[in-house]
């Protein structure tokens, strides 16, 4: 078993302060499988003051002097794809093609995104008698997700560090070694001393303490909408700027003339696929009244496709869920949907067959749910897909947008034009058509209580920038 005790900051790998220690599980297992250092507000300080001290001379920096340690770390990431893979297997459950194919894939596709778009960036422009330039926002507080536990470090870290700014990494409780062997290929790297330093503990500890540091200039977070409302709480009292990545309810709406198995089936794959534990997950699958039952019983083959099982097998669709909290939560909403009148047509809130240890949830298909019950309001953050009968064009717009949030969705229709028309009039961040593929380059963020600012592409990377005009 790994045990970690130390912190990275300053350039170097220093104990950490506090002396407690956090246990990493293996969802599939239930096993202890490591611990690393329970961070406290003295290592917080202690990284706040190494990223300060560092930020003047890195934020001076040319675009060509930041350009080579990233280059650098994007090499060191394709290097070690393999590994990345099967740590997030080891701690985070997710299934090795899943872990090979997207969890270390994406991470690098982004920071490729971004050493290419460094390299022909503008930090400066005239706008009549003015120069108006791009700074570094200042020192970062990244605070990052278990779900998708590297990508999330990647899209705040990388943008962050190419602005010119310094950073504070506080990654998730539940899965902290991938970001350990970020912090690793970071060193390798040869960044100065202080630009990139690591905290590992618990969010109402080093997580607060971050959102509340007067050394901080700006909060990144993604998470659960509720904490995103306390950090940006604590980050408003000292006028932080802050980026919010949050929770989702998202509608795939499928128009009447769309090709309905399709539809249905790459629905089913976006919401089991990481055990639904995916924000922008299309939770909520709408159509029309005339189609519902033949749509669920496509919903119902299509779940038969992502039996759990053991998630370092290339067979496994589906592996468990990250923690036993976690698990209990999806179980809990299941539950809830059942007793409000929610039909249930396949999975359960039991645990499945043959599978009496690990944190494991059956892929679950609920029909006649209605807008106002619980499971089509709230994010689960499960394998649990939700299907909702719209009488006609405008009521399935109000379904859609009738949540708190407003974060992705889908529009499924018989042409292009018509499903972009619609899908202009959702209250959403990002919207698919007929399947629109993810592009890491477009701008990624929520409407509503799903979120502030956004990741990705340029638009990730100007959240790190501040404006000043000189005027001649």
């Amino acid at each position: 078993m790994q045990q970690h005790a130390d912190q990275y900051i300053g350039g170097s790998w220093r104990p950490s302060q506090g002396g407690g220690a956090l246990e990493v599980r293996n969802p599939a297992t239930e096993e202890v499988i490591a611990t690393v250092a329970a961070g406290t507000a003295a290592d917080v300080d202690a990284a706040v003051a190494a990223a300060r001290a560092a930020g003047r001379q890195w934020g001076l920096t040319s675009r060509e002097e930041r350009l080579a340690p990233l280059t650098r770390l994007r090499d060191g990431l394709a290097a070690r794809q393999q590994e990345i893979a099967e740590t997030i297997v080891a701690e985070q459950g997710s299934p090795i093609g899943f872990a090979t194919g997207v969890q270390a894939a994406l991470p690098l596709l982004v920071a490729s995104s971004y050493v290419e778009l460094l390299a022909g960036y503008e930090f400066q422009e005239k706008i009549g008698n003015s120069t108006v330039y791009a700074e570094p926002a200042g020192v970062v507080a990244a605070i990052t997700p278990w779900n998708y536990p590297l990508h999330q470090v990647v899209a705040k870290v990388v943008p962050a560090l190419a602005a010119g700014c310094t950073v504070v990494l506080k990654p998730a409780e539940d899965t902290p070694l991938v970001a350990r062997l970020f912090a690793e290929l970071v060193d390798q790297a040869g960044f100065p001393a202080g630009v990139f330093n690591l905290v590992t503990g618990v969010g109402s500890e080093v997580g607060a303490a971050l959102a509340a540091h007067p050394g901080v200039d700006l909060v990144s977070f993604t998470g659960s909408t509720a904490v995103g409302r306390s950090i940006a709480e604590h980050a408003g009292r000292g006028i932080k700027k802050v980026a919010l990545e949050l929770g989702g309810k998202s509608a795939n709406v499928v128009l009447p003339g769309a090709d309905l198995g399709r539809a249905v089936n790459v629905n089913a794959a976006n919401v089991f696929a990481n055990s639904g534990q995916t924000c922008t997950a299309w939770t909520r699958l709408l159509v029309h009244q005339d189609q519902y039952e033949e749509a669920v019983a496509i919903a119902v083959k299509a779940a038969a496709k992502y039996q759990p099982g053991d998630p370092t097998s290339a067979e496994t669709r589906m592996g468990p869920l990250v923690s036993a909290k976690q698990r209990e939560r999806v179980r809990g909403y299941i539950r809830a949907g059942v007793e409000q009148g929610a039909r249930l047509v396949v999975g359960g809130a039991e645990a499945p067959d043959g599978l009496p240890t690990g944190y494991y949830v059956q892929p679950t298909v609920l029909a006649d749910v209605t807008p106002e019950m619980t499971v089509a309001q709230e994010e689960i953050f499960g394998p649990v897909l939700s299907i909702i009968a719209y009488r006609d064009e405008e009521h399935a717009l109000e379904i859609a947008n009738g949540t708190e949030y407003g974060l992705a969705g889908g529009v499924w229709a018989a042409d292009e034009a018509t499903a972009a028309a619609f899908a202009r009039r959702m209250d959403a961040g990002q919207v698919d058509i007929n399947g629109g593929r993810f592009n890491p380059l477009a701008p990624f963020g929520g409407y509503k209580s799903s979120g502030v600012g956004r990741e990705l592409g340029r638009h990730g990377l100007e959240e790190f920038l501040q404006t000043k005009s000189i005027q001649f």
